[in-house]
């Protein structure tokens, strides 16, 4: 626990206090520059992962050609020798935010093997809420671990599974594991795309046009923006629980898992997917505008200007400008060129973090009752640091409004959140809470007030499709490691 009063510490130099993103997929099957055009679906979709990133191609012969490296996808793929060496007309590719796994070479996505049928290729995005049960009786059967992943898991499934095809092994390996993911598979003569049965991580599929008489390439990519990127057209969602096979035949669909109920992350509308995406048929930035309006009408207060904590608070903020009819205006800029500190992370360092991406807007600030809109607070410590920029540029009083419910419970599926013991809306009420970050008044959105904001009348009208365990500790699947260690309602 805390000292009474204080906020929970920043455990390392480059945590920027928020939630982070999960991971990115893409895939594209029958495509000429394959690894090329993978390398611009990653690019559009770094915003899930900036750690490292990887791809896996494959030729008409059905050999495979793999390159991974640490760090953004411009700095792993900006060689032209080594996109010479990724060959062929299909291609799986991974941005990696690390939920499981120290961030290492060994840890890059995708993962490549060789089996009795010929190789593979996985790439995963979420998290798998029974992989340590499962990595312990693997490595009791005798398989050799090379990685901390939980993705790991899919390989030595697939390679122990008693089934012949490559698609039956791989319904067996997801019958068996349990949790959140988006999957894409590389074989030498398919592309897979997988969904969790209730469809938490996102997962979509897209068709781009021919050229030359080559035929249509199939695309596969976690959210719309990386379809765009390539001029690929939006085809449809995979459905939660649906494998689609794309090979040269065509396309096609199972549903090994039945009819399942959905509970698609909510936070993706709030924070993780790019504005300029659409997800389950919604378009985020409409979304999040939405969002602020609700929120201006739930928790209005008289103030001069509204302000957005960039990126992630300008949608909302513009939507509760709109609501109240308080002008809008971005008294806090951010440097898009900082990546992590290059300097010594000594607590002086560590302090002038936040500087190091915000800056205030002096003349926007100065003299004038500001409300700021962010997406969330977790451990409260950027919130704070904000905050005291905002007032020494000249904030005359400073209203702090958040465009989600508190987060009040850590995620298992795949989003890397704190312990609870570190997220402020579970140790503090609402007025200890705008004490700690230094704000006159503190107003998170309602649960209601969220799914108004989507188009519903209420939560209880739409409980059974979304995920929201983060603000409500209700996990929509069993959290298996995690039980065995902590035991239940510890999360």
């Amino acid at each position: 626990m805390n000292a009474p009063g204080s906020l929970p510490p920043v455990p390392s130099a480059h945590d920027d206090d928020h939630l982070h993103e999960e991971c990115a997929v893409f895939g594209i099957w029958n495509a000429r520059n394959a690894a090329a055009l993978t390398t611009l679906g990653l690019h559009a979709l770094q915003h899930r992962g900036q750690e490292a990133a990887g791809i896996v191609s494959c030729d008409d012969n059905s050999e495979f050609y793999s390159h991974r490296g640490l760090g953004l996808v411009s700095d792993v793929f900006s060689d032209p020798r080594v996109m010479a060496t990724l060959k062929g007309n299909r291609a799986i590719g991974h941005n990696r935010y690390a939920t499981t796994g120290a961030t290492l070479l060994r840890n890059v996505q995708p993962l490549f093997a060789e089996f009795a049928f010929g190789g593979l290729a996985v790439a995963h995005n979420g998290n798998l809420t029974n992989s340590e049960t499962l990595r312990k009786e693997l490595i009791l059967r005798g398989c050799l671990f090379q990685s901390t992943m939980d993705t790991e898991v899919f390989v030595h499934l697939i390679a122990t599974s008693l089934y012949a095809t490559v698609e039956d092994r791989l319904i067996d390996a997801l019958k068996r594991v349990t949790g959140a993911y988006s999957l894409v598979v590389l074989s030498g003569d398919a592309l897979i795309g997988a969904r969790d049965p209730m469809g938490v991580r996102p997962l979509v599929l897209g068709r781009l046009s021919g050229t030359d008489g080559d035929g249509d390439s199939w695309v596969l990519a976690s959210e719309t923006c990386g379809l765009d990127i390539i001029g690929a057209e939006f085809v449809r969602d995979i459905e939660p629980g649906e494998l689609v096979i794309i090979d040269n035949d065509g396309v096609r669909s199972l549903r090994p898992f039945g009819q399942t109920k959905p509970h698609f992350c909510i936070f993706e509308y709030i924070y993780f997917a790019r504005p300029d995406s659409v997800l389950e048929g919604l378009p985020v930035y409409a979304v999040r505008k939405q969002i602020g309006q609700e929120l201006a009408r739930e928790s209005g207060v008289e103030a001069d200007i509204v302000v957005p904590v960039p990126d992630s608070g300008v949608p909302s903020a513009m939507g509760y400008a709109e609501a109240s009819g308080i002008p809008f205006e971005l008294g806090i800029i951010r440097n898009h060129y900082v990546g992590r500190t290059f300097i010594e992370p000594t607590d002086q360092i560590r302090n002038l973090g936040v500087k190091m991406k915000h800056s205030t807007n002096r003349p926007a600030l100065n003299g004038k009752r500001v409300i700021l809109v962010d997406d969330s607070i977790v451990r409260g410590t950027t919130s704070r640091k904000i905050v005291d920029m905002v007032r020494a540029a000249g904030a005359k009083e400073v209203h702090m409004r958040i465009s989600s419910p508190p987060t009040q419970h850590s995620c298992f599926y795949g989003i890397d959140t704190p312990e609870r013991s570190q997220l402020l809306a579970a140790q503090h009420d609402l007025k200890k809470m705008a004490e700690l970050i230094g704000v006159d008044s503190l107003a998170f959105i309602s649960q209601d007030g969220l799914y108004r904001a989507m188009g519903y009348e209420s939560r209880e009208s739409c409980r059974d499709r979304y995920c929201d365990a983060c603000f409500t500790g209700d996990y929509p699947i069993p959290l298996i490691d995690h039980d065995k260690e902590f035991g239940t309602g510890t999360a």
